[in-house]
């Protein structure tokens, strides 16, 4: 068996989340003690508590998720010896991913994520930019009706074969969410975010984000990572950087990701983190490829009966 780990991004996040896992492996506790540390508060009480609704915050989601992946990870590690063929993750999750293939460091992809929160929070303004679902449409299709809304809209998340996310100015994500109703589209969803993710709106985000990775030195990679964008594998540290910035204003290939896994001899997926978002997803994709949930004791038991 050929597999790959794979991590979830924004809106997999719970209040609570983790928290049986945390009581027979040891590790969680620790990752989440570092990131904390990096960050100046507890990041674990956010998460199992909060009350002021700050885990819904993107500066405080994206670390607080690329936290819960490594838990996970690192608590399967000291339970078996994994050893994946590939890495990837949705959006945010690539962070994760890099951060589980050793490429950066915990407290780099901690300290990296809260800066890149703070930056996607502050391109657009809250409540001027907006993110929805089309259900039941053809990518060229989703893609050619934006292309006839005045104002930015764009196609910027593939998920899966009849789903596709949009993303851009409320105004115009307005009007494109009625276009596609007309063009045929079986469901067009609202989606309760606070940044529009991944479309052009970025670009000024990416390029503060750009001159933060300049500082940062990266190791090799110890699993292979495809990347949201190009769905490549990137040979140094430069090419991850320029991934990693083009991520921020171009639309995450989840499609083609799962694909070129599956081309490359990978027979099954494991999702590490909260929720189920990649499963869903990934049983539209191709309904044969086992993909295995692991987050918390329950299902980190049943993952390792498949080694």
């Amino acid at each position: 068996m050929s597999y790959a780990f794979v991590f979830p991004g924004q809106g997999s996040q719970s209040v609570g989340m983790l928290s049986d896992l945390a009581q027979a492996n040891p590790q969680v506790n620790e990752v989440f003690s570092e990131a904390s540390a990096v960050l100046g508060y507890d990041l674990w009480d956010v998460v199992q508590n909060d009350q002021e609704g700050r885990l819904n915050r993107t500066d405080v989601t994206q670390p607080a998720m690329l936290a819960a992946g490594i838990a996970v990870y690192r608590s399967m590690l000291a339970k078996a010896d994994w050893q994946p063929a590939y890495m990837a993750g949705h959006s945010l999750g690539e962070y994760t991913a890099l951060v589980a293939s050793g490429v950066m460091t915990l407290a780099q992809g901690i300290e990296l994520v809260a800066e890149r929160g703070r930056l996607m929070q502050s391109a657009v303004p809250a409540g001027q930019g907006a993110m929805a679902a089309v259900l039941g449409l053809e990518d060229e299709q989703v893609v050619a009706v934006c292309a006839q809304v005045d104002g930015v809209v764009e196609a910027v998340n593939f998920n899966s074969p009849g789903q596709v996310v949009i993303a851009g100015e409320k105004a115009a994500v307005d009007a494109a969410m009625q276009a596609m109703t007309d063009a045929g589209a079986i469901k067009v969803v609202p989606l309760a975010v606070s940044v529009p993710s991944h479309c052009s709106l970025m670009k000024s985000a990416a390029d503060a984000l750009a001159d933060k990775l300049a500082g940062m030195t990266f190791a090799d990679a110890q699993v292979p990572v495809l990347h949201n964008v190009n769905v490549a594998v990137s040979s140094n540290a430069d090419e991850i950087k320029q991934a990693l910035v083009e991520q921020l204003y171009r639309p995450v290939q989840w499609v083609k990701t799962v694909q070129t896994m599956q081309a490359q001899g990978v027979t099954d997926l494991y999702e590490l983190g909260p929720g189920k978002v990649l499963m869903g997803l990934n049983r539209r994709i191709d309904r044969k490829m086992p993909v295995h949930t692991v987050y918390d004791n329950d299902t980190l038991e049943k993952a390792l009966a498949t080694l």
